[in-house]
């Protein structure tokens, strides 16, 4: 319409002329990139969906599936679709149609919740007594093609909250409810799909016939809801990690036990003055199972060497002085032997793309000497042993010494403890390999699983910021290349491990809450890493804080936060 106001806009880089008002969708097909489907925008420095208009000038970036906020914006909006197509069946009287007025059997009706990341999918179950069948799950996904096919809008509304509880009360939507129940926002944004309604953690695409490539696979007694990876229009072909699956499971199973599945359960528990009972059934179970790994080790004589391996923030350091008193108790003498000290000096370390050094990599360490000296120690030698100087960057030698006795144990903690490439010369049977991670077995809610990437990422943020003075941006701005170096040097080995250690706590974002709030806080607005911190500051705001006085001074947690009885 003449006399409109104009925009200037600068879109991935162009500079454009616009009416104000014009939705950024509209943009992306005049603009965005014609050989990726665009799923989401960056509006100045604010993450946007592609449904919301352009009221001033501005920068806008699009984003497709190849960008990680595009593509969780897709793994997000799949759930949405699954909802979408299971109330769909429901409605055609997929399930016992003869049992009541509207055509439904209530009691063989699927409720799938959403229990956790798994490979390239999510791994999803009924929560309830309804048996997930081949049949079912083509029904499924027929119907959530067809959807696509209709390429339906995904709409935002904002409601006023309690109008929203009452909403996912009356759906029978319990944990959705829970969790609106401390929220502080008088106003929360649903989304609709048609008429059915749900509430995401996080931004969603815009409409239905962007949401192509998935695939529904039976898994166990659920299935995986598979997603692109790397490439955005490639589903990858399932390879389930069983051992990972197991300890998932047992993780899920164990927090359904103490009826705290969700954020909400966990907040209701607090209320409660349930927390030293949390924290004491956690402490324990954990402290068990450090018990069980050392007497698996301790039965084989031959085991000299404990290889412990896991991605950034899974507590190594903490869990192997624990293991090291359990096997003190066991008769053994176990000594913590940290893979640094085998760091080749910088000046000879390999690089990554940008010109830094790729710390992470395993030829940063003098793989032939440590092969070496393992070797002369397993004959029963005694072993002049090295010493990193990070301020020097070089290897040093400083009288220290060792010898392998009987009993004696090495407890060799670092990121590429799994890899044979790093103890080839060492006999299998000399080595016990145990993999340990982070996998919060929380949910923030039936349809949005708790990221156990997010947990690690938090726990850096409070740690960094306690013992390196790092600040929130700094630590966010390194995140994406440390997980890149998970993904090449400790993800694929874990299977390969003998044991499954999961640090993750049940209680423990509600007490990195009260750590991290206040430097994510401190992250500017301006800078690229503000969009990250404003994310995970949604996130623990969905947490209730948990005091920290009944925490034990041995736990996994105070290696974060601070107190641990243990040098960390």
């Amino acid at each position: 319409m003449a006399g409109n106001e104009m925009l200037n806009l600068k879109i991935d880089g162009r500079e454009v002329q616009a009416e104000k008002g014009t939705l950024l969708s509209d943009l992306a097909d005049r603009y965005g990139d014609k050989e990726n489907d665009i799923l989401i925008a960056i509006v100045g420095n604010r993450l946007t969906e592609l449904f919301e208009p352009v009221t001033d000038d501005c920068e806008i970036r699009f984003l497709t599936g190849r960008d990680k906020d595009g593509m969780l914006a897709y793994r997000r909006s799949l759930i949405f679709l699954m909802q979408k197509a299971l109330d769909d069946l429901v409605k055609k009287g997929e399930f016992g149609a003869d049992k009541n007025n509207k055509g439904e059997d209530l009691s063989k009706i699927p409720d799938i919740f959403v229990m956790f990341s798994l490979g390239n999918g999510y791994f999803c179950m009924s929560d309830g007594d309804f048996e997930i069948t081949e049949d079912f799950l083509s029904k499924l996904s027929d119907e959530m093609h067809l959807i696509v096919e209709e390429d339906l809008k995904i709409e935002k509304k904002p409601v006023p909250t309690r109008i929203a509880r009452a909403i996912f009360k009356d759906h029978g939507m319990i944990s959705k409810e829970s969790l609106l129940n401390y929220r502080n926002s008088s106003i929360t944004n649903i989304y609709e799909l048609s008429d059915t309604k749900d509430y995401f953690y996080g931004y969603m695409v815009p409409r239905t016939g962007l949401l192509k490539y998935f695939r529904l696979e039976k898994y166990k007694d659920g299935f995986v809801l598979l997603y692109p990876k790397k490439e955005p229009d490639i589903v990858p072909g399932f390879s389930p990690y069983e051992k990972l699956y197991t300890v998932l499971r047992q993780s899920a199973d164990w927090s359904s036990l103490l009826k705290i599945r969700t954020v909400g359960a966990l907040n209701d528990a607090i209320v409660a003055g349930r927390t030293q009972e949390i924290i004491a059934m956690q402490e324990a179970l954990m402290e068990e199972k450090i018990g069980s790994l050392a007497r698996d080790i301790a039965k084989e004589k031959d085991r000299r060497f404990v290889m412990i391996a896991g991605p950034s923030s899974s507590g190594k350091t903490t869990f192997s002085h624990r293991l090291s008193v359990q096997l003190r108790a066991l008769g053994l003498t176990p000594h913590p032997f940290p893979l640094d000290d085998y760091y080749n000096d910088h000046d000879i370390m390999p690089v990554d793309e940008f010109g830094e050094i790729d710390f992470e990599a395993l030829e940063c360490l003098d793989v032939e000497l440590f092969n070496f000296d393992m070797s002369l120690l397993l004959r029963g030698d005694e072993v002049k042993l090295p010493t990193f100087n990070f301020k020097t960057g070089r290897r040093e030698y400083k009288g220290r010494t060792m010898k392998l006795g009987k009993g004696d144990v090495l407890v060799i903690e670092g990121i590429h403890g799994l890899n044979d490439k790093l103890s080839y010369s060492l006999p299998r049977e000399s080595k016990y390999r145990i993999y340990i991670s982070a996998l919060t077995q929380l949910a923030i809610d039936e349809h949005n699983p708790l990221s156990t990437a997010d947990g690690r990422l938090i726990r850096r943020i409070v740690r960094d910021a306690r013992t390196r003075g790092t600040c929130a941006k700094d630590t966010i701005a390194m995140w994406d290349s440390v997980r890149r170096g998970e993904e090449k040097n400790i993800f694929p080995f874990q299977d390969s491990a003998d044991a499954f250690f999961n640090s993750a706590l049940i209680y423990e974002m509600a007490v990195m809450r009260i750590y991290a709030m206040p430097t994510l806080f401190s992250v500017p607005r301006d800078c690229e890493e503000y969009m990250e911190a404003k994310r995970l500051k949604k996130l623990l705001d969905y947490f209730l804080p948990l005091p920290t006085e009944d925490i034990p001074r041995n736990s996994l947690i105070r290696e974060f936060i601070g107190g641990s009885s243990f040098s960390v």
